[in-house]
Formats: structure tokens, sequence, C-alpha cells
């Protein structure tokens, strides 16, 4: 299964200058909690942003036109690619950047959305979503965060 992961503030803004706009602690562990043991794939520009180090206990795969190779990760030329690389894992994990998505969400199974409930300036989106396609699955939403002060939810969607 290829599954999206993503945080989106309400105005489709997912990151500014290679980085994060908020800091949600519940969505950095739902994040973790969720892919760890699992392939996750990504742009180069979003390893890069991970200080160009690959994230523990996670098959990292770094989608590149260049021949690059980047210490601790696998190397894939184009999304097939990387999925391949990932091999018979039960999920793999899309995880930036806006390229990368926009690619996926045409062979995305999941999509795991962290709805910051804000809007956000920035310099990259997230990709328009057609709804019609994907049933959400479930929803848990927060008032607040331990340290955010805005609402937000977690929300898993599968494709119809």
């Amino acid at each position: 299964m290829v599954s999206i992961i993503v945080a989106i503030a309400q105005n489709g803004t997912i990151g500014d200058k290679n980085s994060l706009l908020w800091h949600i602690k519940e969505d950095m562990r739902f994040f973790r909690t969720t892919t760890s043991g699992h392939a996750v794939i990504m742009g180069r520009k979003t390893f890069e942003s991970l200080g160009s180090k690959p994230l523990p206990k996670r098959t990292n795969i770094v989608i590149t036109r260049s021949e690059r190779s980047f210490e601790g990760a696998l190397t894939a030329h184009s999304l097939q690619e990387a999925i391949r690389m990932a091999g018979d894992d039960e999920e793999i994990f899309i995880i930036g950047g806006a390229q990368i998505y926009a690619e996926a969400l045409t062979v995305a199974d999941r999509m795991y959305i962290t709805r910051v409930e804000r809007d956000y300036e920035g310099d990259t989106s997230f990709p328009k979503i057609d709804y019609s396609v994907w049933k959400l699955l479930s929803e848990q939403r927060f008032e607040r965060g331990e340290e955010y002060e805005s609402p937000f939810a977690f929300m898993t969607y599968e494709r119809r």
C-alpha cells in the first residue's frame, strides 16, 4: 500500500523555504509512530530539510534527477522506481515535497493528513485534492496541542 502523510494548513500551505511553519508535538509523534519500520519516499529538497540525515528506523528513499547519492538513503530517479525499491513493505509512505505529492496522488491508496486549522504564508502548497475519489476513514480533532495554540485534526482517507 502506498500512503501519503502530510500536514497541511487550512489555506493549503505545507512549507516555506524548505522548512515547516509550525511545531506540533502531537503531529511529530504521529508521524514517527505511523512511519517507523516502513519505507519513506521523499524528494531531494525534503531530504535536505531533514539535515541530509536519514530518518531512523525507516528505509529512506530519495528521488532525484541527478546521479547524486545520499548517505544512509537509497537513491531513485522516479516515484515508480522508489516504490519498486521499497519492495514488499506493507505500507510505503510518501513524505514530500509538493512535486512528489502531486505525482503520488495518482497512485496512493491512503492519505494521512494533519489538518492545521490556521492559515500560514509559505512558498509550498499541497496539490489540490479531488475528495470525490477519497473516503474519510477517521478523524481525531484537537482544540489545541500540548504547546501549539491552534486547533488541528488527524484525518485518514482511503481511495474509493
